[in-house]
């Protein structure tokens, strides 16, 4: 027999208080997806990416291959592997996505020297003048969504977002502890 308590005894079963700072702002029983800010940021980005691939439109890149030319150029991809853990996709996409960048003539693939199982990433002379236009596009797609805002206003939201950022990477392993509802 299992020491667990049935349900109902564990829903009605006090809790100890919340600190202000644990406080739960989302309810199932009155949760409206258009009052989330899961929902919200996802509208967001969806906003962005729209934007970023109608003005990428003229580098031939979508929106999705910016990124991995962005990282190459900045020095933080220098292999599949580290630009897929960096976009956090598998690596299987990433490969696949690098493929159609070296069709472009944008990327190309080198065996290391010291480890010939290791294969870096480089840059074409093309995809170096691709990656030197992508900043542009992005700051002119992040300043039209900050129309408006202060400065204060927008360091804000920043620490707001790096603050919800750490509250989900301190979660504990069963993925609850501090987590709101997207």
């Amino acid at each position: 027999m299992s020491s667990t308590p049935p349900r109902a005894a564990r829903a009605n079963r006090p809790r100890a208080p919340r600190r202000e700072s644990e406080q739960a702002f989302y309810d199932a029983r009155t949760y409206a997806t258009d009052q989330s800010y899961g929902y919200l940021l996802r509208r967001l980005y969806a906003s962005m990416q729209r934007h970023v691939e109608r003005r990428m439109q003229p580098l031939d890149l979508t929106a999705l291959q910016w990124a991995p030319l962005l990282l190459i150029a900045e020095g933080r991809g220098r292999t599949a592997a580290e630009l897929a853990r960096r976009m956090d996709i598998d690596t299987g996409a990433m490969t696949r996505m690098l493929d159609r960048l070296e069709a472009k003539g944008l990327v190309a693939r080198a065996r290391s020297a010291s480890d010939r199982r290791v294969v870096h990433l480089e840059l074409t002379v093309a995809g170096e003048e691709a990656a030197r236009r992508i900043p542009h596009v992005l700051v002119d797609v992040l300043n039209l969504h900050l129309r408006d805002f202060s400065a204060a206003e927008l360091a804000t939201l920043m620490g707001f977002m790096e603050r919800m950022l750490l509250n989900g990477a301190s979660s504990a392993p069963d993925g609850n502890a501090g987590r709101a509802a997207p």
